[in-house]
């Protein structure tokens, strides 16, 4: 099987490994260590910068901003800025980011049976 590499998947991998192209399309679409929560936090309503760097309290200014727009590129969030100074600006799901919250949420559940029987 090919490689994914920076421009996405070969036509090859397309074709003739359908079934793992998909599952690794979606892969890349959350690759990252922070994406799965920035999307969780987002399900709930629109969030300013500074509320989603508040939940997650051990990222980098940079790694956020580097999340959000890979989120936003992928087609995952929008991205709203208000004309006020200073400027507000705000971030909510897209429709193809809101069918991905099913996934979260059974991670979610997964986690609360499982995560503490972890070693």
């Amino acid at each position: 099987m090919s490689r994914i590499n920076k421009e996405g998947f070969n036509e090859e991998c397309k074709t003739d490994h359908r079934e793992i192209y998909s599952i690794a399309y979606t892969q890349n679409l959350l690759s990252g260590r922070w994406k799965y929560l920035i999307l969780w936090f987002l399900k709930f309503k629109p969030h300013r910068y500074n509320e989603i760097k508040t939940l997650l309290w051990g990222i980098s200014q940079g790694s956020l901003t580097k999340q959000l727009r890979e989120l936003e590129e992928d087609g995952l969030i929008n991205r709203k800025v208000y004309p006020e100074v200073p400027p507000h600006v705000e971030y909510s799901l897209t429709s193809k980011g809101e069918q991905l919250i099913p996934i979260i949420d059974l991670m979610k559940e997964f986690g609360e049976e499982f995560g503490d029987k972890l070693e």
